[in-house]
C-alpha cells in the first residue's frame, strides 16, 4: 500500500494568460492560452509524487475527452491511478483560470465528476486508509465525503491532513481530527483564524494565531501565506518559514505545490516544521513557471532550496 493516499478532485484547467483582469461587463483579449491537469487532489498527489513519495490518487474523472488529458498527464508523470474511476454520463471537472500579468489568479471550478465521488468511495477504501501513513483530501470534494474520510482515518490511526479549500462547511469534529489543518490567509480567515488580523498583520500574528486554535480547531495547523511563507503550530510549539525572494510568473497551483509537498514529507516521518520548511520551498519554485503541475519541482531542487530556509 501507499504511504500517501490522496483521496481528491481532478478538472482540466482552462487557462488565459490577460494584462490585467477585466472589470464586470468589460470584454479583453488574452496574451496566451493552454489546457491542462487541475484539480486539488491531483496536483497535490502530483506534487507529492515529484517529492518521492509512493502516492496512490483516489478520484473520479468523466467519461469526455477531458478525461483523456487528464490519464495522459497522469501516464507522463508517472503517477499510480488504479483507484481513478470513471462516471458514465458526467463530465470531468474543469477550472476556468484567468492570470493576471502580476501573477495573480481568479478560478471558476465546475465540479462534474468530482461531485459524485461519494462517501461510500471512502468505505470502499477502508483498508487503503488503513494502510496509509498520511491521507490527504482537500475542500473541492463532497463535504460528506470528506466527514466520512476524517472518521475513517481516526479509527484507522491513520494522520489526516485537510486542506480545507475552498473553506467548505465541514463539521467542526471534523475539522478537529486535522493533523495538520492546511489554510492559507483567506480560508483561515473563513475559518475564525486570524478574523481579527489586519491585512498587514505580521508573520508572527499568524503564528501566535495559529498556536491559540491548536487542540480546538484542529489537531495542528499549517497557514500559508504566499510571498510571505507559512507558519504553523502543534501541540509541541510554533514556527514561521520566510520565503525565498522570487519572481512570481504565476501563481496558479502553487499552494497545491506546497500542499503535496507537506505531506509528502509527513509521509515519510519529517517533523511538522521541516516538512513545512519543504512544503514552502516547492510553493516558491512552482510559482516562477506558468501552469499547475508543470511548474513543480522535482525532489532534489526542493530539498536543496529547502536546506537554506529556516524555521523561528
Amino acid at each position: 500500500m501507499s504511504g500517501l493516499v490522496v483521496f481528491g478532485s481532478v478538472n482540466v484547467d482552462a487557462t488565459s494568460y490577460v494584462d490585467a483582469f477585466p472589470a464586470p461587463g468589460e470584454t479583453i483579449h488574452s496574451t496566451g492560452y493552454r489546457v491542462a491537469l487541475g484539480g486539488k487532489g491531483a496536483n497535490q498527489a502530483i506534487a507529492a509524487h515529484l517529492c518521492g513519495a509512493d502516492v496512490a490518487l483516489v478520484a473520479r474523472v468523466g467519461d469526455d475527452p477531458a478525461a483523456e488529458v487528464a490519464r495522459e498527464a497522469f501516464a507522463r508523470f508517472g503517477l499510480a491511478t488504479g483507484a481513478v474511476t470513471a462516471v458514465p454520463g458526467t463530465p470531468t471537472g474543469v477550472a476556468q483560470i484567468t492570470v493576471a500579468g502580476s501573477g495573480e489568479n481568479a478560478i471558476v471550478v465546475t465540479p462534474g465528476a468530482n461531485a459524485a465521488f461519494g462517501a461510500e468511495t471512502v468505505a470502499a477504501e477502508r483498508e487503503c486508509v488503513a494502510a496509509a501513513a498520511v491521507v490527504l483530501t482537500q475542500g473541492e470534494l463532497p463535504v460528506p465525503t470528506i466527514e466520512a474520510l476524517a472518521r475513517a482515518c481516526d479509527e484507522a490511526g491513520t494522520r489526516f491532513v485537510l486542506n480545507l479549500a475552498p473553506p467548505v462547511e465541514v463539521r467542526p469534529e471534523a475539522v478537529a481530527l486535522a493533523d495538520p489543518l492546511v489554510v492559507n490567509a483567506h480560508e483561515a480567515r473563513a475559518l475564525g483564524l486570524g478574523s481579527d488580523l489586519s491585512a498587514d498583520a505580521s508573520v508572527a500574528a499568524w503564528r501566535d494565531a495559529a498556536a491559540s486554535v491548536v487542540g480546538t480547531l484542529a489537531r495542528s495547523v499549517v497557514v500559508t501565506l504566499g510571498a510571505r511563507g507559512a507558519v504553523a503550530a502543534d501541540a509541541g510549539g510554533a514556527w514561521s518559514v520566510a520565503a525565498p525572494e522570487v519572481e512570481a510568473i504565476d501563481t496558479t497551483g502553487a499552494g497545491d505545490a506546497a500542499t503535496g509537498a507537506l505531506a509528502a514529507m509527513l509521509a515519510e516521518g519529517r517533523s511538522l516544521p521541516d516538512a513545512v520548511r519543504v512544503a514552502v520551498a516547492a510553493g516558491a519554485i512552482a510559482v516562477q513557471a506558468r501552469g499547475t503541475v508543470d511548474s513543480y519541482a522535482a525532489r532534489a531542487e526542493i530539498l536543496t532550496l529547502a536546506d537554506r530556509l529556516e524555521f523561528r
